[in-house]
């Protein structure tokens, strides 16, 4: 388990946090890798992990829209977000678009986006800032992945636990 969430670079071993937040810049899903893997495989994996616990019955685990930049536009992707019905908020890359366009009637349609809901994209730049306001994620002091997960989920239990203090009263 180790050696998939530590990666080798020039500047030693690294490790990559994948994530999903909801509106109010609160984590939803959390999923570390190494350090030299894309992020556009880890697309899947991060959407399985959401789980929002409703006051009855099965948590919830299909979003309405998802949100992404033009990392995330890749075919595998879209066709999943298609087959749960969620609506993707993703741009399409130029050299897609390009390529599509060269293939004339066989390219299929244009990729369309919400620009209204994809401006609230930065709603998970705006969590990685909260959550490297804890010095341990910041600076990445563990040695392990396990114990840098841990810091990860506890972290993210403490921005929740402030979120929702900050609804009581």
């Amino acid at each position: 388990m180790k050696a998939a969430l530590l990666g080798r670079s020039r500047g030693g071993q690294t490790s990559k946090v994948h994530l999903a937040a909801d509106r109010k810049c609160r984590p939803l899903s959390i999923v570390l890798t190494a350090g030299q893997a894309a992020d556009s495989p880890q697309f899947i994996a991060v959407l399985k992990k959401v789980r929002v616990r409703l006051p009855v019955g099965r948590p919830r685990t299909r979003p309405d829209a998802v949100a992404g930049d033009k990392a995330y536009s890749s075919r595998a992707n879209r066709a999943y977000l298609r087959k749960r019905h969620i609506k993707a908020v993703i741009p399409e890359k130029k050299d897609q678009a390009a390529n599509r366009k060269k293939r004339g009637s066989r390219g299929g349609r244009p990729v369309s986006h919400d620009v209204d809901l994809y401006k609230e994209r930065n709603t998970v730049e705006r969590l990685i800032n909260k959550l490297k306001a804890w010095r341990g994620i910041a600076t990445r002091y563990d040695k392990t992945p396990e114990s840098y997960l841990a810091g990860l989920h506890l972290r993210a239990s403490m921005i929740w636990i402030k979120d929702l203090a900050q609804a009581v009263t």
